[in-house]
């Protein structure tokens, strides 16, 4: 079966504009809150103060779900005040805190669980005092290698456009010898990064999946077309470039949709974008309150949450999650790295889980 011609998508997908802006008052102490404070009266938006991003207790919505809708759509601009960074294998050493939260509506995303009650987007003004403590780990680690995860609590190339964290990130890291970062996207607005001087310290991953699953599970992200062409982007930027193929879901063609999915990365790319290129595959797992608050956030989701088609993997802390069967995953897994191979022969692929 031939590869139909990637075509540009009806609908762009526009940047992130938040409704309400929160501002803790000491954020606005420091330059990066006095600039986002400017760009939220240039977008008209209403503007509040609060005491603490961790606590915003009053937003709009007659119901949990709306106030669930309007709280993705809430910027909280504060001071992280937790220096101590959380580990992040199998990605990184470290996932490096630049902002907490996702305007995507993903029904499968981890982010429903962990950060609960508090679904609203923050973004940290105190990038110094993150680099500082970044600087610390590396110098504690050197002369191996570490690195850091800039994605684990957010998608932090679609809220570039208001923090500029990003790239203030990646010129840190291409000054470190033994630093490295590391970010997944969903977003293609990845023009302000283009010119950061990376020293291919960076790399740039784009989240990727068949089209089952970025039509049904994936609302308000960028289009497959367009993340494959800011990829190409990125590749012609210098960036090592990566994708993650996650969560992987079983469901009915799934081969003819993961072999079709790396066939149109092949087209697409350019040349330089295949010669350092890396590959994550994650297979899609749930633990029980995940379910019960994906069934509360998306009611008419057609996510497979059926625990008797999976098998229970314990995880670190005592808590499991359901994972596909044996022989699933092990299909899931072989087809998946044979059609990777077929199409990128000089592939690495870091890890299956």
């Amino acid at each position: 079966m031939s590869v139909e011609m990637l075509s540009p998508p009806v609908r762009q997908t526009d940047v992130f504009v938040p409704e309400l802006v929160y501002f803790e008052p000491d954020a606005l102490n420091y330059p990066k809150g006095q600039r986002i404070l400017e760009w939220a009266k240039q977008q008209g938006l209403p503007i509040h103060m609060t005491t603490s991003h961790n606590r915003i207790t009053n937003l709009p919505g007659e119901s949990d779900l709306e106030k669930y809708r309007i709280a993705k759509r809430t910027l909280v601009v504060g001071i992280r005040k937790t220096l101590k960074f959380d580990t992040s294998k199998p990605s990184a050493e470290y996932a490096i805190p630049i902002a907490t939260g996702c305007m995507a509506h993903c029904h499968y995303c981890y982010l429903q669980t962990t950060l609960g009650a508090k679904p609203y987007i923050r973004i940290y003004v105190n990038t110094d005092d993150i680099l500082q403590a970044a600087k610390q780990y590396i110098e504690e680690r050197a002369p191996e290698i570490t690195r850091f995860e800039a994605a684990c609590t957010s998608d932090p190339v679609g809220l570039e456009h208001i923090s500029g964290s990003l790239k203030e990130l990646i010129e840190f890291m291409g000054k470190e010898p033994f630093g490295r970062l590391r970010f997944v996207t969903k977003f293609h607005h990845v023009e302000p990064l283009l010119d950061a001087k990376h020293n291919k310290h960076t790399r740039f991953r784009f989240s990727v999946n068949a089209d089952y699953v970025i039509k049904n599970f994936e609302p308000a992200t960028s289009s497959f077309y367009e993340r494959i062409t800011a990829a190409g982007k990125v590749a012609k930027a210098g960036y090592p470039l990566g994708f993650i193929i996650a969560p992987i879901i079983w469901h009915e063609g799934w081969e003819d949709g993961y072999r079709v999915l790396l066939e149109k990365l092949k087209e697409a790319l350019p040349e330089e974008a295949t010669s350092d290129l890396t590959f994550e595959l994650i297979q899609h797992r749930f633990t029980k309150t995940a379910k019960n608050v994906i069934q509360q956030r998306y009611p008419k989701t057609k996510l497979e949450l059926d625990e008797t088609k999976r098998k229970y993997k314990w995880g670190r802390w005592g808590q499991g999650k359901y994972v596909y069967p044996d022989e699933q995953a092990t299909a899931l897994r072989e087809f998946i790295t044979e059609q990777i191979f077929d199409n990128f022969p000089n592939a690495t692929i870091d890890y299956f889980t």
